[in-house]
């Protein structure tokens, strides 16, 4: 993929399995968790490394939609009694049409598109789902513009719910290996056994679900600062599910942007950090509101950054505390060393947690005929 940059179109590749992001390499690094095999990706269990999560994003009480299109629609579980980022075999876990090139405001980039049927894990209402990935160099900066389209396109039903965003997991950004010029194959991952010290800024409220780490070679976040552009967030039962309270963090700065450093087990959270707590403001489609840096990250030692920018009202800030992927082999043999507890981060621009499953909260995500669910993210990365 070519982008603005001669440099742009070798810097990530995309796996068709999820719309995932299999590598983001800035200055020869890959700063997101992979595997090198896209077959590895359904061999190996893993926590959505760079997947595209969808029908809905996070958790929802119970598996049930109480009230919509004047029913009771039940979920499949997959995270205790909860159903989590649309069911045991959602979004990211389904094949995508693509990649296919386009012209994207100017530019060129990436599409995919997936088409989920009325009562796939439960949800109502055939859904037609788009993502955009466009590259590009920016004063020097590795930049990823992500966008998420959703229309309800079958006619089983008037309306339905829906939340996207990517699951990646950052690589620690120690500069430790090279890469070869990548190929476009599919969506975007984050990896979390990346060269560290990079920053990226995300802009999005499909989920993209990579995990990041900045300190390579290392697979560790550990000596990683980073800044968050809220210190709201949802206060959770311990299975994950809001009280219905939005209140301060406890355990990081009690200033938004204030620098924080990562430790070998502290600070940990796991937690959907809150930009816009007026519910009731929030569109459908995010993507008119101006951008908001949510999050940055650096790495001391490596000299690597990332800032993330994004539409969405809220992210989940997860440091990796349930990572335990075991050791396996490609085809040919070669060695894919485990990934454990805190290799990467993950920063999930999206709308409130629970918020299909709550009448109050539900505005932001129930798609109706005719409308438009959609969001953008912004993601910049580079080494000093």
């Amino acid at each position: 993929m070519s982008a603005s940059g001669p440099q742009a179109g070798s810097a990530f590749t995309f796996l068709p399995r999820g719309a995932a992001i299999q590598e983001f390499n800035v200055a020869g690094h890959n700063i997101v968790q992979n595997f090198p095999e896209a077959a590895l990706y359904d061999l190996v269990l893993h926590p959505h490394f760079g997947e595209t999560v969808g029908r809905t994003t996070n958790r929802i009480k119970g598996a049930v939609l109480h009230n919509l299109n004047g029913k009771t629609y039940h979920l499949s579980a997959n995270n205790g009694e909860h159903s989590l980022h649309g069911g045991p075999t959602g979004w990211g876990k389904r094949t995508w049409e693509g990649p296919q090139k386009v012209e994207r405001g100017g530019k060129e980039g990436i599409f995919f598109r997936y088409v989920s049927k009325d009562g796939e894990e439960g949800f109502p209402g055939t859904v037609e789902a788009r993502v955009w990935y466009v590259a590009g160099m920016e004063e020097g900066k590795t930049v990823l513009d992500v966008e998420y389209e959703v229309e309800l396109v079958g006619n089983e039903c008037e309306e339905t719910v829906v939340g996207v965003t990517n699951h990646r997991y950052g690589d620690s950004l120690s500069p430790v290996r090279t890469s070869q010029p990548l190929q476009i194959l599919s969506i975007i991952v984050w990896s979390s056994r990346m060269p560290c010290g990079q920053d990226l800024r995300i802009l999005s409220q499909d989920i993209l679900f990579s995990y990041f780490t900045l300190n390579l070679p290392a697979p560790t976040i550990e000596g990683t600062i980073c800044t968050l552009g809220t210190t709201l967030y949802q206060e959770i039962t311990p299975d994950g599910i809001p009280t219905g309270k939005i209140t301060t963090y406890p355990s990081l700065p009690s200033t938004p942007n204030t620098p924080f450093t990562l430790g070998a087990s502290e600070p940990d959270p796991d937690d959907c950090f809150i930009m816009n707590s007026d519910p009731a403001s929030i569109p459908l489609d995010t993507r008119s509101l101006p951008l908001q840096t949510i999050a940055t990250m650096h790495h001391p030692q490596t000299g690597l950054h990332l800032e993330i920018e994004s539409t969405e009202p809220a992210f989940q800030f997860y440091c990796g505390r349930f990572v335990d992927v075991p050791e396996c082999q490609t085809s040919r043999g070669a060695k894919v060393e485990k990934r454990g507890k805190r290799c990467g981060i993950c920063v999930e621009p999206s709308r409130y947690v629970d918020a299909p499953g709550r009448e109050e909260w539900r505005g932001m995500c129930r798609l109706r005929k005719g409308e438009v669910f959609g969001s953008r993210s912004v993601y910049r990365a580079w080494k000093d």
